[in-house]
């Protein structure tokens, strides 16, 4: 391998700014803060706005919003005329 070529491979804190939650991983991204790991050991740190502990499709939290009535404006415009199709036609291919 060529000398000075390559990034500083590290290890690195990924903080999540809305959770107490952070994971410590190898990263070549550059910061300029520095965090005290569980280890008592010194690593930069990176904060991040969403992380799987804040995120809401992980966290369960997440919520379908109709706000444009989408499904009532089908529902109104075909009515029974839609049918899924028949289980016994997909078996048949």
């Amino acid at each position: 391998m060529k000398d000075k070529i390559h990034p500083d491979y590290r290890p690195v804190i990924f903080k999540d700014k809305t959770a107490d939650f952070a994971i410590l991983t190898k990263s070549t991204i550059r910061t300029n803060e520095k965090l005290k790991w569980e280890d008592g050991k010194e690593y930069p740190v990176f904060y991040v706005d969403i992380s799987s502990a804040s995120h809401p499709f992980y966290t369960g939290r997440q919520q379908f919003v109709d706000s444009m009535g989408r499904v009532e404006k089908f529902r109104k415009k075909f009515g029974e005329k839609y049918q899924a199709p028949d289980k016994a036609k997909k078996k048949k291919r």
